[in-house]
């Protein structure tokens, strides 16, 4: 993954930049209620303009479906960029045409300049050549920091790079480089893969692309429950996936003849609620009452996933080993991303995760900070785990 440009190899003294970020940020009464993205973009928006760059900054927000719908406006957040970078933002009311080229002729080197939303124009999501071409009219570079949007071949995430010099910015250098170190071309093996969550379904691609680069794959949440169906293991009232059944055993045979060992659930903690702190007990897999769910794993497979992880030199992390939201069924997932930020932090693990539940979770455990990397890109970092190129990072390699 490190054949792509990036900000060290730039000129960009003179240049007007058009910088892609990710503002799709949480609004509140008008105000902007969580910062991170921002934070995030600080960094490329900073160097660049320290480097004598015009910062032209694109970015979506919300889905306006090509209309020009006042509540989605980017104009209430150019306040809090400013504020993140200690730098005057300037705004534009559109993001191509005579509004656009107004704004940036006044720009002096150094200065930041926000455009309104790209989504405005039905253009953008369908990468039309004509607004691709509207949007590199106003820019002499192209970064893009926003990894969280590179799975879209849009105009201004894919287009633009394929009309002007295009660099990587510093959130995308990083997730790239972090991602490329857990499951690129050479991982510190042995590799474990954490995949939690619910359904089967939703993660079948994953499954199958993890279990020919991975050398142990822990499986857990409702996703275990179908596996554990597969073995022949009555999971009662617990949440399951009948129908995929077959599925599961396809990928157990395929994990099996890549040399993958699977990590399933031994023990579980199971209610007859659904609800916080309802009354429990911990059975084992074997043994779940016909009238109770599985809510989370128990400690034994508590230990199992600590084991994992201590055989491992790099972790991939992706999805809640239990109901997460809802105590006690926090436990385990607690307790494994506790135990994975005591090894990173002793240099002895390489984790990486993402996905907005894991993150949750990962911040719910209070580990955020103590994990090698955590990606906060969504739909873009189940695609990369899926093993599918994304178009806004193909677009950007050397």
């Amino acid at each position: 993954m490190a054949n792509f440009r990036t900000l060290e190899e730039g000129n960009f003294a003179g240049k007007r930049v058009l910088v892609r970020v990710d503002l799709n940020v949480p609004m509140k009464g008008g105000k902007v209620t969580d910062l991170t993205r921002i934070h995030a973009a600080a960094p490329t928006i900073n160097d660049i303009a320290k480097a004598g760059g015009k910062v032209i900054l694109l970015a979506h927000f919300g889905r306006p479906d090509g209309k020009r719908v006042p509540e989605m406006s980017l104009e209430p957040v150019r306040q809090a960029i400013a504020d993140v970078i200690g730098r005057p933002v300037g705004f534009a009311s559109d993001c191509i045409g005579d509004a656009a080229k107004a704004e940036i002729a006044k720009m002096k080197n150094g200065d930041v300049l926000m455009l309104e939303n790209t989504r405005y124009h039905a253009g953008e999501e369908k990468n039309e050549a004509a607004f691709t071409k509207a949007l590199a009219e106003l820019g002499d570079v192209y970064v893009n920091d926003a990894f969280s949007t590179a799975h879209r071949a849009h105009s201004s995430t894919e287009g633009l790079a394929r009309h002007l010099p295009s660099y990587a910015g510093r959130s995308m250098e990083k997730e790239l480089t972090a991602l490329g170190a857990a499951l690129g071309g050479e991982p510190k093996r042995p590799v474990v893969a954490v995949v939690g969550g619910a359904k089967v379904s939703s993660k079948i691609d994953l499954l199958e692309n993890l279990i020919k680069k991975v050398d142990i794959l822990v499986i857990g949440g409702g996703m275990a429950n179908t596996f554990l169906l597969a073995q022949g293991l009555d999971m009662g009232k617990s949440l399951a996936e009948p129908g995929l059944v077959d599925t599961a055993k396809r990928i157990m045979a395929a994990a099996k003849d890549s040399g993958c060992e699977i990590v399933l659930p031994v023990d579980a903690v199971v209610s007859r609620k659904f609800e916080a702190n309802p009354p429990t007990e911990t059975v084992a897999v074997t043994a779940v009452p016909a009238d109770a769910m599985i809510l989370d794993v128990g400690p034994a497979s508590i230990e199992l996933v600590a084991k994992a992880f201590d055989r491992a030199n790099t972790l991939v992390w992706n999805g809640p080993l239990g109901a997460f939201e809802m105590t006690p069924f926090d436990r385990a997932t607690v307790a494994a991303a506790r135990h994975a930020a005591a090894r990173t932090t002793a240099g002895k693990l390489l984790s990486v995760a993402g996905g907005g539940d894991t993150v949750a979770a990962l911040n719910h455990a209070g580990v955020v900070d103590r994990f090698s990397y955590v990606s906060t890109a969504g739909g873009a970092f189940l695609e990369w785990l899926e093993g599918k190129a994304l178009p806004g990072v193909e677009a950007l390699k050397a």
